[in-house]
């Protein structure tokens, strides 16, 4: 049974940096087609913060691109997300994703709470 475990969320005051960490088990690193974090804030839709692949290749939301840098060691299936220069816009839950090569549905985590403070 594949498990998503996040970790790393938290309250931090706007200008502060929190590291999120989201380590899979029960799948195989060669079955990962890539990973990433999504945040969904009160009254709004899930979105796409970054993602990466297994080949390295990175994607950022607009919002946070130059502060979140996402990497990934692929021995360890784990993904990490460092925000820096926090904003309260970016308070959310924080969900990890899996993206597997086989078809089917992705994988999430059961989701981080980050709250920025103004």
């Amino acid at each position: 049974q594949v498990q998503l475990v996040e970790s790393g969320g938290g309250l931090v005051q706007a200008g502060g940096s929190l590291r999120l960490s989201c380590a899979a088990s029960g799948i195989s690193i060669f079955s990962i087609k890539g990973m990433g974090w999504y945040r969904q804030a009160p009254g709004k839709q899930r979105e796409l913060v970054a993602g990466i692949t297994r080949a390295g290749s990175t994607t950022y939301a607009d919002s946070v691109k130059g502060r979140f840098t996402i990497s990934r060691d692929n021995a360890k299936s784990t993904v990490n997300l460092q925000m820096n220069m926090l904003k309260p816009e970016d308070t959310a839950v924080y969900y990890c994703n899996l993206e597997r090569y086989e078809l089917g549905p992705d994988y999430w985590g059961q989701g981080t709470q980050v709250t920025v403070s103004s």
